[in-house]
C-alpha cells in the first residue's frame, strides 16, 4: 500500500499543514510597521544622546545655567504684575528650553548626520522613512519632557514659582506643549536643509535661535522689548510658547506686561497649529537624504 499526500503524489509523507500558516509567512518573513520601528528607533536615538554624556549635560543645564543667571540678577518685583522678575524668567525659559531641544538639536544634528551619510545609508535600508522622524520625535518629547521638569522644580525650589493646582491649567500646559514641540521640531528638521555642511549647522541654526529669544521675550520683558522686534517676534512659535507658559505659570495680574494685555489662547493654538502644519509642508518640500556635495 502506498502513501500520498494531499496532492496525490504517490509514495511521498504526508506533510501536516499548521494551523494559521499562511502563503506570506511560507516566504519572507513580514517586516515590522513604521511606528513598531519608530518606537525602536526612537530608543536607540535616546541610547545615543544619554551616552554622550557631555552633550546630555550641556542640553539639560545650559538653560538652568541661564534661568539661574537671570533670575539672580533680576529678581525684584514687577510693578503691577504682582509677580518678581525671576517668575517672569522661569515660565518663558520653559519655552525656550523647548525650542532647544527640538528646533536647534535637530537642526544641526540632522544636518550632520545627512553631512556623515547616515541619512544615505539609512535610505537604503527597508526602514520605512517615517520611522527614522518617529525615532526623532521620541527623542525630542522624552528630553523635552526631562528638560521641562528640570527648569519647573528648580523654579519651584529656588524662586519661588507656583505650580498651578487646576487640571485646566495643566491641561493647558499639555496642549501649548505638544503644539510648541511639534512645530518646532518639523521647523528643525526643515532647517536642517540649509547648511551646506554638518560644519557649518551650529552657525546657521544658533544664531537665528539666540536672536529669536531676545525678540520673543524670553531674556527681555515684552514691555521693554520695541513694537517692530515684537511683530517680527509673533511670525515664530517661540513668542506664543513664551506667552503661553506664563499664562500657566503666572497669575491673571501678569497679563498686564502682554503687549495685548491678556494671555490670548486662542491666538496662541491658531499660531502653533499653523506653525505645525506649515513646518510639515516645509518638511515635505525642503528635506533631502543627501548632502549638496552628493549632488
Amino acid at each position: 500500500m502506498t502513501t500520498t499526500t494531499s496532492r496525490g503524489t504517490p509514495g511521498a509523507p504526508r506533510t501536516p499543514r499548521l494551523p494559521g500558516r499562511t502563503r506570506a509567512a511560507s516566504g519572507a518573513e513580514r517586516l515590522p510597521g513604521a511606528w513598531w520601528l519608530g518606537l525602536h528607533q526612537g530608543a536607540l536615538e535616546l541610547k545615543q544622546f544619554f551616552r554622550q554624556r557631555e552633550q546630555g549635560v550641556f542640553t539639560f543645564a545650559f538653560p538652568v545655567v541661564l534661568l539661574f543667571l537671570f533670575a539672580s540678577i533680576f529678581k525684584d518685583d514687577v510693578a503691577d504684575a504682582g509677580i518678581t522678575a525671576s517668575q517672569l524668567y522661569v515660565a518663558a525659559m520653559i519655552g525656550a528650553g523647548i525650542m532647544s531641544i527640538s528646533f536647534q538639536s535637530l537642526g544641526i544634528a540632522i544636518a550632520m548626520e545627512r553631512d556623515e551619510h547616515v541619512l544615505r545609508r539609512l535610505r537604503g535600508t527597508p526602514m520605512p522613512p517615517t520611522a527614522y522622524f518617529l525615532g526623532k520625535v521620541w527623542l525630542v518629547l522624552v528630553t523635552g519632557l526631562l528638560e521641562t521638569l528640570v527648569l519647573l522644580v528648580v523654579g519651584a525650589t529656588m524662586f519661588d514659582l507656583e505650580l498651578p493646582t487646576s487640571p485646566e491649567k495643566w491641561l493647558t500646559f499639555a496642549w501649548i506643549f505638544v503644539l510648541g514641540l511639534t512645530g518646532c521640531a518639523l521647523l528643525g528638521v526643515a532647517v536642517s536643509s540649509v547648511p551646506r555642511s554638518g560644519r557649518s549647522a551650529s552657525s546657521v541654526v544658533v544664531l537665528p535661535f539666540l536672536v529669536l529669544q531676545f525678540i520673543s521675550g524670553v531674556y527681555i520683558a515684552i514691555d521693554t522689548v520695541p513694537d517692530w522686534m515684537l511683530t517680527l517676534g509673533a511670525l515664530f512659535p517661540l513668542k506664543w510658547m513664551c506667552q503661553g507658559f506664563r499664562g500657566v505659570f503666572l497669575p491673571e495680574s501678569a497679563q498686564v506686561l502682554e503687549q495685548a494685555g491678556s494671555w490670548e489662547y486662542g491666538r496662541i493654538a491658531l499660531v502653533l497649529t499653523a506653525w505645525c502644519v506649515g513646518g510639515l509642508a516645509l518638511c515635505l518640500l525642503t528635506f533631502r537624504w543627501k548632502s549638496r556635495r552628493d549632488g
